[in-house]
């Protein structure tokens, strides 16, 4: 949908990063989903080399200045690759946004500006093994020593346990405080003695080094805080805008669904293309119209995150509207997309099975569907009650009587 309104600077980035997504080996695909390989280094190393990490950062670092509705045309066409590189090259978008806002120059130099280059690797480390949705709830915890932290606790679910060379570590480090005022966020490089312990087995998704780091008094210099002590609120809420946003893009199931599309233009049966069937082509025309649905809201909301429209507040729940929408829509087209290839559309001769196994997970991490639900309708419930009535009062427009009727309008 971005072809709407995009410039021609926009569509030459498009063709940069599909020539790019061109050259990466199918085989790497197919080892990565069989486990065969668990960090594909090179595949960040190429994107650094062409200068395609970090799009929205800023030149001196290695970024190019662009903004997010940028990075979203962008990551449309990584996203064809599938869920797993598509998170390690927005991993750097999204830790690079914590570096990017709350670091310091020193910290920008040594960290950002070579994770933009492709010659370091980032991850994050959010989830804990008693707490998935209750961030805050976190229990790894970081004792100040002198000139340094000394972080105790573990983290699970970590893409990139298995092949980055730091981590965005949230620990508490005041335990008294409120949940929001206690964490603080860390730079932990993993030779500060972080262990990788154990690599999940998934359902999809595959290929990330997904797994469990474990911190056992792990020292951290002080100078390695990102931003300030038991402000890891900020930094956790401002990294929820490309967490979540990145959602938005429809590479993946557009893909899946053109091989659904052809294929029904090939398959026949009783006599006839499998398209000319209703069962068939309604499935595909529901699929296309939730995807450009998807589209128009995600780049709609990018853009409205560029500007800086609304509160903080309403980008917030723009951004979990999109990652709830955008997920869910995923799900359900690539399972449409399966249906319409039949039995072969469930065995690896199409790449629509890996897919779905891979969608599967996206209603889950960075924020479960339900809980950008809770998120929607929290933001939502307060703009309104605090704006109150703002064009037409719809509610009197009822018979006169029905209007004075306040006696019927009982709310306790």
């Amino acid at each position: 949908m971005y072809e709407v309104f995009a410039t021609n600077e926009q569509k030459k980035l498009r063709e940069e990063v599909r020539d790019f997504v061109k050259t990466i080996p199918r085989q790497l695909l197919i080892d990565m989903d069989a486990d065969k390989v668990r960090f594909p280094k090179e595949f960040l190393v190429e994107a650094g080399r062409r200068n395609l990490l970090g799009l929205r950062f800023p030149p001196e670092y290695g970024g190019r200045g662009l903004k997010w509705v940028d990075e979203m045309i962008a990551l449309e066409e990584i996203s064809t690759l599938g869920s797993s590189l598509t998170c390690l090259y927005s991993l750097v978008s999204i830790v690079g946004e914590g570096l990017s806002v709350f670091g310091n120059e020193a910290q920008k130099q040594k960290y950002l500006k070579p994770t933009l280059e492709g010659k370091m690797y980032c991850a994050e480390a959010l989830t804990e093994p008693r707490g998935g949705s209750d961030f805050f709830g976190a229990t790894t915890v970081a004792r100040k020593e002198g000139s340094h932290y000394v972080l105790n606790g573990q983290k699970r679910f970590i893409v990139g346990a298995e092949g980055a060379d730091y981590f965005l570590v949230y620990a508490v480090t005041n335990p008294e405080a409120a949940p929001h005022d206690r964490l603080s966020a860390f730079i932990v490089e993993r030779d500060m003695g972080v262990e990788a312990k154990y690599v999940y087995g998934l359902m999809g998704t595959r290929g990330g080094g997904t797994g469990r780091i474990i911190f056992r008094d792990v020292r951290v210099p002080e100078e390695n805080l990102l931003g300030e002590e038991n402000g890891g609120s900020k930094v956790f809420y401002q990294m929820m805008i490309p967490e979540r946003i990145v959602s938005g893009t429809t590479g993946s199931s557009r893909a899946m669904l053109e091989v659904a599309a052809r294929y029904a233009d090939k398959r026949k049966a009783f006599g006839q293309k499998i398209r000319d069937f209703e069962g068939v082509s309604f499935k595909i025309a529901e699929s296309i119209t939730k995807l450009d649905a998807v589209s128009a809201l995600a780049y709609t909301v990018a853009k409205a995150v560029d500007e800086g429209i609304g509160t903080s507040g309403y980008r917030r729940r723009l951004v979990s509207e999109v990652k709830k929408f955008a997920t869910e829509m995923q799900w359900e087209v690539i399972n449409d997309t399966m249906q319409i290839l039949g039995g072969i559309g469930y065995t690896s001769v199409f790449p629509v099975e890996r897919a779905l196994r891979d969608s599967r997970l996206q209603m889950i991490w960075t924020g479960s569907s339900e809980v950008m639900s809770v998120i929607i309708q929290h933001e939502y419930y307060k703009d309104i009650l605090a704006k109150g009535v703002e064009g037409r009062d719809v509610e009197a427009d009822v018979a006169p009587d029905e209007a004075e009727a306040t006696e019927e309008k009982i709310y306790e």
